[in-house]
């Protein structure tokens, strides 16, 4: 069942248990369904949290007088504040501009000199380009933050958390290596120039499509949500490497010892990139796998204390950059007990 569903029917079972008409046979039947999924207990939490946080925040509000206004609200951090257009400001009729100096050359002259000077300069960039024919460039993404890259040729690069790739574009192709963590593309369609990212011995080899690409050491992860991708590998005892056909829906996972690939439903297979709006998605994970991706986007690290905790399974969507109120979720609806310390939560049994 998709996330949006789980949603509203955890959103009716709520409004249904705080409307006034609840009765035992109600109880039993949201236990029943709270037990069915993971998920369906997660979103239930959610919501409810949700719900008596509000109610706080309407007592609070309640002595504001009408005239008050509604609270001012946050700077919306994922959007940059439009830069300040100074000038504006600037009365035209105040501004007073230095006398002009006396020509020292003839007007043929200076046209002469910047032509021949213009000229050196398109024949030193013509030579570059023909001695390299590479635009290049590198390109990082901080912890905690999701950076959109646009490249030369009019493809997109949205660098995930810790993130770092090296741009080599030239008139063959458009080479992309993925230094470290994940990145999610949207290739331009170029037929004559391949989109190659590189990670490792794997190589995914697109024209125009949209795909992500996530490196974990050895390990690859490939995620394509539009068009076809190919995944070649290095060769191997001098015999060529494996190669794998990925359309749309496809998830890959490459290791030393071989390649999986499942077919998803497009949705499921694109909630996989939520990442990129600040959402990790899960289903039935285990608590130490979901860990393990807060821990990608947070420098307060989420700490697995026993086997018994990390084996627990979820499921759900949450907001990376909120790692403790997952945690305090969790302590709702779950056998655990977390200890909260400056740079790391730990999770234990109760």
């Amino acid at each position: 069942m998709q996330a949006d569903a789980i949603e509203r029917q955890a959103a009716a079972w709520l409004a249904r248990r705080d409307g006034g008409a609840w009765c035992a046979d109600d109880a039993a039947a949201l236990a029943e369904w709270l037990d069915g999924d993971t998920a369906h207990r997660v979103a239930f939490l959610r919501l409810q949290a949700a719900w008596t946080h509000a109610d706080r925040l309407n007592a609070l509000g309640a002595g504001r007088g009408q005239g008050d206004g509604p609270p001012a609200r946050a700077p919306d951090r994922a959007r940059p504040a439009a830069p300040a257009r100074a000038l504006d400001a600037v009365n035209p009729q105040a501004l007073v501009f230095a006398p002009r100096r006396a020509a020292r050359r003839s007007r043929a002259g200076s046209i002469a000199l910047a032509a021949a000077l213009g000229a050196c300069a398109l024949a030193g960039g013509w030579g570059w380009r023909q001695a390299t024919g590479v635009d290049a460039s590198s390109h990082q993404a901080a912890l905690g933050t999701v950076q959109a890259v646009p490249l030369a040729d009019g493809s997109q690069a949205t660098l995930s958390s810790d993130t770092r790739i090296d741009v080599r574009l030239s008139r063959r192709e458009r080479h992309i290596d993925l230094r470290q963590g994940e990145a999610f593309f949207e290739a331009a369609k170029d037929p004559a120039r391949p989109f190659v990212v590189a990670a490792g011995a794997r190589r995914v080899v697109a024209v125009g499509t949209r795909f992500s690409v996530r490196r974990d050491g050895p390990d690859l992860r490939v995620v394509v949500t539009e068009g076809t991708v190919r995944l070649e590998s290095d060769p191997v005892g001098g015999k060529p490497g494996p190669a794998a056909l990925l359309p749309a829906g496809s998830v890959a996972i490459a290791r030393p010892d071989g390649v999986l690939v499942r077919s998803l439903p497009l949705s499921e297979a694109a909630q996989l990139v939520d990442w990129r709006s600040g959402v990790l998605f899960f289903r039935d994970t285990t608590l130490a796998d979901a860990a393990t991706e807060f821990n990608r986007y947070n420098a307060r690290k989420i700490v697995i204390g026993d086997d018994a905790v990390g084996d627990l399974r979820i499921g759900g969507s949450f907001r990376w950059a909120n790692a403790e109120g997952f945690v305090r979720l969790l302590e709702q609806g779950f056998p655990i007990r977390a200890e909260y310390g400056r740079d790391r939560i730990v999770l234990h049994s109760p």
